[in-house]
């Protein structure tokens, strides 16, 4: 799923990036879910703490309240893998954001040919997400791209005859057998069990008396067997 996260103080500028973002997206069978804010406030600031996959932040760079400029260096701090796209109505003020360390795609001018920037900014976005490691999947006809470093583990439901994909924000179940997602996942992975893969670097603790692995996040998972623990050792 891609997070869409927009934050642009005017309303019509609000409507018009959104209009323009569901009518691309509607081109595309991938999930996604807009965000939207009118200032840089507490819930807005909750939502860069939030655990969500594949963020691009489209930042309007001067509100009353905040710079985006500012709110973008926060970004940073809490993760590096997120897009940032700069709204302005101000020229001067792409020049300032320019100036700064911190990483962001493009900025595009409210005024001048502003849907057809952000379209072409929309395309290189969702290229940069697809370059990184991930792996994809359908379930009930929408397509899933979900980075690999989100996955805590993925299990096996013998009730179900699915395999549930587990990360810190949502849980995926899809009709693929175990070995079959194994072969898309990366050398990070481990079997710890004939029905378990996990992410051993989202691994902090592994408790071998209690057979029992703790994650970065503090979720676990005991389904562990002696056949495979060894992989943890």
């Amino acid at each position: 799923m891609i997070n869409f996260i927009i934050c642009d103080d005017v309303k019509k500028d609000r409507d018009n990036v959104t209009n323009i973002l569901n009518s691309y997206m509607m081109k595309n069978k991938v999930d996604y879910k807009t965000h939207i804010f009118e200032d840089y406030d507490s819930k807005f600031l909750k939502i860069i703490e939030t655990k969500l996959p594949q963020k691009i932040y489209i930042l309007d760079i001067q509100t009353p309240s905040r710079s985006g400029i500012d709110i973008a260096r926060l970004i940073r701090k809490k993760d590096t893998d997120s897009i940032i796209i700069f709204l302005t109505g101000h020229e001067e003020l792409s020049e300032i954001a320019s100036q700064n360390e911190f990483s962001f795609l493009t900025y595009i001018n409210k005024f001048v040919d502003c849907k057809n920037h952000l379209i072409r900014a929309l395309d290189k976005a969702i290229q940069t997400l697809k370059v990184k490691p991930s792996i994809s999947f359908k379930d009930n006809g929408i397509n899933y791209r979900l980075p690999l470093n989100d996955i805590l583990y993925i299990t096996r439901d013998s009730v179900d005859r699915k395999c549930i994909i587990v990360t810190e924000y949502q849980q995926f179940k899809i009709g693929k057998p175990l070995t079959e997602l194994s072969e898309l996942l990366n050398d990070n992975f481990v079997q710890t069990h004939r029905a378990c893969i996990v992410n051993q670097k989202r691994i902090i603790c592994y408790n071998k008396a209690k057979k029992l692995i703790t994650f970065d996040n503090g979720m676990t998972t005991d389904v562990i067997s002696t056949r495979f623990d060894k992989e943890l050792v």
